[in-house]
């Protein structure tokens, strides 16, 4: 064995990779995947829930705290520095205690994101920060139920969930972990502690931090972009500690932070999830998302648009996954209002998509008295106008309005254009001999829904027990609303044609 100075023993890389998956109808490769179809479950579901929580969350300062805490003059840096102490000294090792969940209750929190409509609900597995959040095989040191809360944390949502009937999801961001990691060690360009190595150098904490031996000298400093992470025994290490959350959680859906990574490692992965499922059930029905639009083009998984819309109806499911505020909690944010996440929630439907939301928990485990107003809104939005959400399909085109001319990217992260939508906007969805249309705002007492060409035969008003006023020409279909709304924020005609 190779040794190097300061005793440590050199890199050592495996011949071949040991990537044993369940048996079942798919092997490791693109052209097996090509078979994989997204089951009906998440097809109907169109709403889940997630909790994007963890160490990070402690802080509660908002993201990526375990990486720009190590960022000389990052906002989580000082904020670091004034609370805990110079991150030579206390890093992020020393956050970890500190994510206590003693007021977490996922049965009490479960039961709210149920009545809320979610049909799915998404635990993190682990971040980029290199923590598991359950009672992990392969990571022994930092994970929840040895470290922090002491509790095996996704097995416990897992619990809270399949109890009211929710499918279970997981996420992972472990394969970026490895670069991510890389500014705990550095060290301070400038001022008393200039030059002295972040706490990530130290060996005892490797198994945390990573261990960088055999990259180049300035690895810390330059690295950008995963594809730069050609370390074999790390991407073993990915392969088995995700293999080992699915064989332990058997998820319903097993969400990942980018493309599927590290190719046949991560293909490998994607068949184990799937022949699990398989084994289970009798056939596949999980999901895997992916953010790479080139993995989902045929079968294989199904796109996840990271706060993004898509710019028509698109053929498969897809997924817009986003947050309420940040992703890991931060004291005194903005929120989004319930306005913005219900049109969000149809204009997602509308184009065959599902919305996955992110209520940010801080480490106590606790929503804030503004997350569960927003809960409680979509709870009473969704009480009267679900019926046109759940178990739908697109219809022949999903809006009309001023914003439907307006130029649209189709792709992650353009939430941030978005305004808030108004009756003249209309969003559609169909189900059996039904069209449902979402009048995004409350009309002067009559609305005209003008892509009806077919002989509509009936028009209702979900929530409304009376019947209405319509009629049919030329310029569309008029419908004449009562005086009082059934709902606040987007209403719903059910048109039988």
């Amino acid at each position: 064995m190779t040794v190097l100075a300061g005793g440590l023993p050199a890199i050592t890389y495996a011949q071949a990779p040991d990537l044993e998956i369940a048996k079942g109808p798919f092997q490791g490769t693109r052209e097996s995947l090509k078979a994989f179809r997204a089951p009906d479950w998440f097809r109907d579901a169109k709403f889940g829930i997630w909790a994007h929580w963890g160490p990070q969350s402690a802080p509660e300062a908002g993201d990526w705290y375990a990486r720009r805490m190590y960022i000389e003059g990052d906002a989580a840096y000082k904020f670091h520095l004034e609370h805990y102490g110079h991150p030579s000294k206390v890093g992020f090792k020393d956050v970890i205690p500190l994510f206590k969940a003693e007021k977490w209750d996922p049965e009490h929190l479960m039961e709210l994101y149920a009545k809320a409509g979610a049909k799915y609900f998404v635990s993190m597995g682990v971040h980029h920060d290199n923590f598991d959040m359950w009672n992990s095989k392969y990571q022994a040191r930092w994970n929840a139920a040895a470290a922090g809360p002491k509790k095996d944390i996704v097995g416990m949502w897992k619990q809270a969930a399949r109890k009211r009937g929710l499918r279970f999801g997981v996420s992972e961001h472990l394969s970026n972990s490895f670069a991510w990691m890389a500014t705990s060690h550095l060290s301070d360009k400038t001022g008393p502690f200039a030059g002295v190595p972040y706490d990530g150098t130290d060996p005892r904490y490797s198994d945390l931090y990573h261990d960088y031996r055999g990259e180049p000298a300035d690895f810390a400093q330059t690295v950008k972009a995963m594809d730069r992470v050609k370390v074999d025994r790390w991407r073993q290490q990915y392969f088995d500690r995700i293999r080992d959350l699915v064989d332990q959680h058997q998820p319903d859906l097993l969400y990942a932070d980018g493309a599927i990574p590290y190719g046949e490692y991560g293909l490998s992965l994607v068949a184990h999830l799937y022949n699990t499922s398989a084994r289970l059930h009798g056939k596949v029905e999980a999901i895997y998302n992916s953010k790479g639009r080139e993995d989902c083009t045929e079968g294989t998984c199904v796109l996840d648009l990271e706060r993004g819309l898509v710019n028509k109806i698109w053929p498969d499911p897809w997924q817009t996954d986003t947050c309420v505020g940040n992703w890991h909690y931060k004291k005194g944010i903005t929120y989004k209002t319930p306005k913005t996440v219900v049109d969000m929630l149809v204009d997602i439907v509308s184009r065959n998509g599902n919305l996955l939301l992110n209520f940010p928990l801080p480490g106590s485990g606790e929503l804030d008295a503004e997350e569960l107003q927003i809960l409680s809104a979509i709870t009473a939005w969704m009480k009267v106008n679900s019926e046109g959400i759940y178990g739908t399909r697109p219809w022949k085109v999903h809006g009309e309005g001023p914003s439907i001319s307006q130029p649209e990217t189709g792709a992650a992260f353009n939430e941030r254009n978005r305004k808030d939508l108004t009756a003249e906007e209309v969003r559609f969805t169909s189900k059996g001999p039904h069209v449902y249309a979402f009048v995004m705002g409350w009309p002067s007492g009559e609305t005209v829904v003008k892509s009806i060409d077919a002989k509509v035969h009936n028009v209702g008003l979900l929530g409304h027990r009376g019947k209405l006023k319509w009629s049919q020409d030329a310029a569309g279909l008029k419908v004449a609303l009562p005086a009082e709304k059934p709902c606040e924020l987007a209403v719903t005609l059910k048109i039988a044609t």
